[in-house]
């Protein structure tokens, strides 16, 4: 686990971390608040992670459009798994099938 001290001097990684053993110790809104601190420092898999409290409505209220928009900031940046949730989600929530081959492709 990272330290404090990481997380102190804004270590975008130490603070995802920190951020993971909140939401493993069932803390998940500050989960959310550590997570959101490492997304505004570039961390793309913080931005995915938020994407998964939205759509949980953990530590946040249930918000579909923000999953959708920090899963598609996600996929902008490069993180795989949430071009793949985003494929995933345009076939079997939105039946949209041509969009979800296009996300398919891209990753």
């Amino acid at each position: 686990m990272y330290s404090m001290k990481r997380v102190a001097a804004n270590d975008p990684v130490a603070i995802q971390e920190r951020g993971k053993k909140h939401y493993y110790d069932g803390h998940y809104r500050g989960a959310f608040e550590y997570w959101t601190k490492a997304a505004e420092l570039g961390n793309v898999d913080s931005i995915y992670l938020l994407s998964l409290l939205y759509r949980d409505g953990r530590g946040v209220e249930k918000n579909e459009g923000k999953e959708w928009y920090q899963l598609e900031e996600a996929a902008m940046a490069g993180h795989v798994g949430a071009r793949f949730t985003l494929a995933h989600n345009e076939k079997l929530r939105r039946g949209r099938t041509d969009r979800a081959v296009k996300h398919l492709i891209i990753a």
